[in-house]
């Protein structure tokens, strides 16, 4: 910025609007509202913008998000509060150039001629000598001298001396003129690329944005906006071997429908990956089709390669699922049920969930992903709630919760395709869901991650379903069911106690059958609690000098029982026991606490990925920015003017050269800069040692 603001000053003879165009031109003035409009783009970047207005109030609550909204914080750099700073700060700079950029302009070809004699002995840097010749020829060689360092030299006749003026760097002042108008230029930019024109089309022309759902082709006109439009940026979504000639302008309570002069038709949807699993390359194999003249062309646009055609730029922004169509298996979570079904959906739709839950939900498929790049120590977190005081529940979960509790592995890795889906009930209450089609290793164990949540703002919370000798999920909801059933829990019993006092009387044996499906059908547990929360409750009636030696018990007496309790659901199916080794042990014990955690998925199934038809979608943004090209002249010229401003030094030189008393010649020079620094005496002293002695150093 200017270092004053006192140039032309406005003539009249109101000193209110002197003040007020002193104040708006001022420095001050407008460092203050670039300050503001700092702060406000800092609100912008922390403060994702232009989201879906549900995800802000899910952050915020509605108290803060009416107080947001109505300071335009979802929008910062179209809210009209800063679109007026930024108004206010083009007309600050604009009046601070129209004043001071005469004087500096005048500055810069004045040769500062009206100097006396007095006035250079009041210089810093000044030098004074006397030579043999006489004054004509003493001004001549001065000149020549001056000259050579690269001055431009002005010889004014004085009343009985000569004046040499000299001047160097003057294109310094360009750089405070190229600085302001660079300001100006950049903010006016800004405001043409803003949605000024949206906003003005909406009052002139009633445009409304569109909220509900429907064909774009059939959305009224008065949410659509003409292919005149001079400005605007929006999306459009095509999938694999689909067209579009629209782009999607989100605004705050609802869409504008941009028509666009051509249709873009996605013919393959391209990506790339690492040997990592992390994409490398987004890619959209394309082909462009003229509504005027019919031509048809192919293009393939790429992150940072847009396309641009008609004054309009397609940009490679993301992509999403096109519709994949995916097959999945469905398992009951509750009852003695452990059969499956089969279901398909297609992602974007919703599908009646069957089977014995038929009518009760409907699950609406949100997501499909065939690659995840996962940081298991992250993505792995304990499905339980986490309470500040630990109690003895608390403890044994610690103990004997999800075997990928506490896995310290921070490695990315590829898991392989996930589904991700809502299960809504039958009061419109839902739950989102993340499931993995593979198993994963996670503490040293494979097992399937079935991830949920009830806010989309939490992270997934995930159950750990153990994969079985065939890398299914078959043998845990067969344990699963059986758990739940009561006959077969007295028949596991029985054959517990059996096994483990072969020689004992028949009442030891009874006392312990009796113990065993006690212990069983608390762990089954009912509708309010189950697993380890309910042994937790039933240990904490043991007197606290008890409970540890009682819990030992329990936990000895339950894991027995689940062992005979998993035999016999595998006769019942037909199926041979299982060697007692410590693979199935250590299976044996996972889905024990999968079982517990079960109780917190809070879903009636459990929908695992078979297999899926993959259709890709490209996300291409569509700008139109005649301000882009302005910013880039602005950004030039502010480029030039701090270049200018730092490494072009303004210096000036005066002798004022008279003849002496003695018949010789006497010469006074002056020296002077804007800044003073060791170069400038450096210089100064160059020049002074060549005007004294005839030589440069």
């Amino acid at each position: 910025m200017s270092t004053s603001t006192a140039g032309i000053q406005l003539k009249t003879e109101r000193r209110a609007l002197a003040s007020a165009i002193e104040l708006l031109s001022s420095m001050r003035f407008a460092i203050s509202l670039l300050s503001v409009l700092a702060i406000a783009s800092v609100i912008g970047t922390v403060l994702k913008q232009n989201e879906p207005m549900p995800n802000y109030v899910n952050q915020f609550g509605p108290f803060w998000f009416d107080v947001f909204g109505k300071l335009g914080l979802y929008s910062v750099y179209s809210a009209w509060w800063f679109l007026l700073i930024l108004a206010f700060l083009v007309m600050s700079t604009s009046l601070c150039i129209v004043r001071n950029a005469p004087r500096m302009l005048a500055d810069m070809r004045s040769w500062r001629e009206n100097v006396r004699e007095q006035s250079l002995r009041n210089f810093h840097h000044k030098a004074e000598w006397h030579d043999a010749q006489d004054q004509a020829q003493l001004v001549r060689q001065t000149a020549e001298r001056i000259s050579a360092h690269g001055y431009r030299v002005k010889v004014v006749q004085k009343e009985q001396a000569t004046l040499i003026t000299a001047k160097k760097g003057a294109a310094n002042k360009w750089g405070y003129i190229f600085a302001h108008s660079a300001i100006v230029i950049i903010c006016v930019g800004g405001l043409l690329d803003s949605d000024l024109s949206i906003r003005f089309q909406e009052w002139a022309y009633g445009k409304t944005p569109f909220a509900g759902n429907g064909v774009i082709a059939q959305i009224p006109a008065q949410h659509r906006l003409g292919l005149g439009n001079p400005t605007f940026r929006g999306n459009m979504l095509i999938p694999e071997g689909g067209t579009s000639a629209t782009a999607i302008i989100a605004r705050q309570n609802g869409v504008l429908i941009q028509d666009l002069p051509f249709t873009v038709k996605l013919n393959r949807f391209i990506i790339d990956f690492y040997s990592t699993g992390m994409p490398k390359l987004f890619a959209s194999e394309v082909q462009v089709t003229d509504h005027v003249t019919g031509e048809t062309f192919p293009a393939t646009i790429k992150v940072n390669q847009p396309l641009i055609y008609k004054g309009l730029a397609l940009y490679q922004s993301s992509f999403e699922d096109g519709g994949t169509k995916l097959k999945l298996a469905g398992y009951p979570m509750t009852g003695p049920l452990a059969a499956g079904f089969k279901l398909e959906g297609e992602v974007g739709g919703s599908t009646p969930l069957t089977g014995s839950q038929s009518g009760e939900y409907t699950v609406e498929w949100s997501g499909f992903r065939p690659f995840n790049v996962e940081n298991m120590a992250q993505s792995g977190q304990d499905l339980r709630a986490v309470t500040k005081n630990k109690s003895l529940a608390d403890s044994l979960q610690q103990q004997l919760g999800s075997a990928g509790k506490g896995t310290n592995t921070k490695d990315l890795k590829n898991v392989g395709p996930s589904v991700q889906y809502k299960l809504r009930d039958k009061t419109g209450q839902a739950r989102e869901f993340h499931n993995y089609m593979q198993p994963v290793l996670a503490d040293g164990a494979w097992v399937y991650l079935s991830g949920v949540r009830e806010n989309p703002n939490e992270p997934f919370r995930y159950l750990r379903i153990p994969a079985d000798d065939n890398d299914s999920v078959a043998e845990w909801m067969r344990l699963r069911a059986a758990i739940q059933n009561p006959a077969l829990r007295a028949q596991a019993a029985e054959r517990y106690a059996a096994r483990a006092m072969p020689g004992s009387s028949e009442t030891v044996r009874t006392q312990l059958k009796e113990s065993a499906q006690k212990g069983m059908d608390i762990f089954a547990g009912n509708t309010t609690e189950s697993g380890y929360v309910a042994v937790a409750r039933f240990l904490e009636r043991v007197p606290a000098a008890e409970q540890e030696k009682a819990a030992d018990i329990f936990m000895k007496i339950l894991n027995g029982g689940m062992w005979e309790l998993w035999q016999v659901a595998r006769e019942k199916d037909g199926l041979k026991p299982v060697d007692s080794d410590e693979k199935h042990a250590r299976f044996l014990q996972l889905a024990t606490n999968a079982y517990a955690d079960a109780f917190f998925y809070g879903a009636p199934v459990y929908m695992n990925l078979d297999g899926f038809d993959e259709i890709k979608a490209s996300v291409l943004q569509v700008t139109r920015s005649p301000g882009k090209n302005v910013v880039y002249l602005g950004c030039l010229f502010l480029v030039l003017g701090v270049f200018a401003m730092l490494y072009i030094r303004e210096r000036r030189v005066w002798v004022w050269v008279r003849n002496a008393e003695d018949g010789r010649a006497h010469a006074l020079m002056a020296m002077s800069t804007q800044r003073r620094s060791l170069d400038f005496d450096k210089e100064f002293d160059t020049l002074k040692t060549g005007l004294l002695h005839g030589q440069d150093r």
